[in-house]
């Protein structure tokens, strides 16, 4: 699964950080970082909530695969 993120369009909700937060951060700006790709099962289902729970739609992911 490959994650991105477009820090352009993000309101700051933080669900991402919430759901994720071995996987996403918000920088000084309070904009979402994406630390790193995710690795586990585990990690992926986490980062595919992330996506699907973040109001601004700026996070795609493959899936829970």
């Amino acid at each position: 699964m490959d994650v991105s993120v477009d820090q352009s369009l993000c309101q700051g909700a933080a669900q991402c950080v919430r759901s994720a937060p071995q996987i996403f951060d918000q920088d000084d700006d309070g904009l979402v970082v994406l630390l790193r790709q995710p690795g586990s099962p585990a990690e992926r289902a986490a980062a595919h909530v992330a996506a699907v729970l973040c109001p601004a739609g700026v996070i795609t992911s493959g899936g829970p695969a």
